[in-house]
């Protein structure tokens, strides 16, 4: 019984230290949706280039989707014709990072870590789109159709589509990923003796520690982070930590099967490589830079420690529930079918889907609406009448079938 208590309080004061930036970054991440979604990116990915592999990961990099989730928008991309070394770049620097594990990040492993995270994912994206890109030059070119226009979506569409993503999606998409890390965080802090890695696997062998662990494992930019702080408190070097806060969320079976897939043999060997040689790069210069800094502790100990109590508590509490409702409704959601499909050929983007889904919902009768981007399909679940549904569809603009 003492050990599950230590285990849960373990567990409990992760949570509590991570819950204030983690809701701070869902509202930051809400934004960016709003002006960087997933139709934004595709428009600016198509032509190929240096520049292009730039744009790629300079997009990646702040959008909070975990590496799982990140495959439909690289599939996409890639049907749409987007160039190889644009998606390769995409994948890797995308799901390392994203604003909501950043400031994670600071809250549980300090500004060091916080600062380092993204620029690696950044560097590693960026080298990862040119050498492929120089590799092989015949990757699809061709050009996307950015002539869709939309007019400008009501102020009380994009509060809505902002509180969905904020703190319906977001906490959907990485909830379970999230307990899981808390958890693991929580045992090994409980169960791992406290000179564990630096006695039997100091550096520079806990790096490797690192990426044998991260590479298999499947976990999101923010539920890597409680592992990786638990990890550092058992002997780890924050450099190997750093490995594992980048080899960890870039890599998984799914993710690694999609490269070798989709984008070919030379691809996966490519993308594998440059994630381990950056992560441990990465490492090195960060154990580097933390020993001339003096080693200090405040480097790399969460900021989180420093916020009130009470107010971690209240946070915990929001988080919590948030993710519970996500989980609920997403499994609600699958499981009662739709009273009716429509199919809508004009349907092109997310401003189509914040449209149609901001319409549709305030009908009275309707329950939920789902807008299917890529089928081009509304589907909806209430007691109203189909012509009224058309009629809506019309006035907002689209032609339903």
């Amino acid at each position: 019984m003492d050990i599950l208590f230590s285990l849960f309080s373990a567990s409990i004061s992760l949570w509590l230290e991570v819950a204030p930036y983690l809701l701070l970054g869902m509202v930051f991440a809400g934004i960016l949706h709003l002006f960087l979604g997933k139709d934004f990116i595709r428009n600016h990915l198509g032509k190929g280039g240096i520049k292009s592999v730039i744009k790629a990961t300079l997009l990646g990099v702040p959008l909070p989707v975990c590496s799982c989730g990140v495959i439909p928008i690289a599939s996409s991309l890639e049907k749409d014709g987007a160039h190889k070394s644009s998606i390769l770049a995409f994948l890797v620097s995308t799901p390392t990072t994203g604003v909501d594990s950043i400031l994670a990040t600071y809250s549980l492993m300090g500004p060091l870590f916080a600062i380092f995270r993204p620029l690696a994912a950044a560097f590693s994206g960026i080298t990862l789109g040119i050498l492929d890109y120089f590799f092989e030059k015949e990757g699809k070119n061709k050009q996307m159709d950015v002539s869709h226009k939309h007019a400008k979506l009501k102020f009380v569409f994009k509060w809505r589509e902002f509180l969905r993503y904020s703190f319906f999606e977001i906490p959907q998409d990485i909830g379970k990923t999230l307990f899981i890390g808390i958890i693991l965080g929580g045992a090994i802090s409980t169960f791992l003796p406290k000179e564990l890695f630096s006695r039997y696997f100091s550096y520079p062998f806990d790096f490797l520690v690192a990426l044998i662990v991260g590479i298999p494992l499947y976990v999101c930019a923010t539920g890597s982070i409680p592992i990786a702080a638990s990890l550092i408190q058992k002997g780890f070097t924050p450099g190997a930590g750093l490995v594992f806060l980048i080899a960890g969320p870039a890599t998984n079976a799914i993710t690694l099967a999609f490269v070798r897939q989709k984008l070919g043999r030379k691809s996966f060997y490519l993308y594998l490589s440059n994630i381990i040689l950056v992560a441990v790069a990465s490492g090195f210069v960060f154990n580097k830079i933390w020993q001339l800094l003096g080693r200090k502790e405040d480097l790399i100990v969460g900021a989180g420690k420093m916020l009130p109590q009470e107010v971690k508590i209240v946070c915990g509490i929001i988080l919590l529930g948030l993710i519970a409702n996500g989980i609920i409704l997403k499994k609600t959601g699958r499981a009662s079918a739709a009273d009716m499909e429509i199919a809508v050929s004009d349907i092109h983007c997310r401003h189509c889907k914040i449209t149609l889904e901001g319409v549709l919902g305030g009908i009275p009768g309707v329950d939920w609406v789902d807008v299917d981007v890529q089928r081009r399909l509304v589907r909806i679940k209430g007691k109203v009448e189909k012509q009224e549904i058309t009629e809506k569809i019309k006035e907002a603009g689209y032609t339903p079938k």
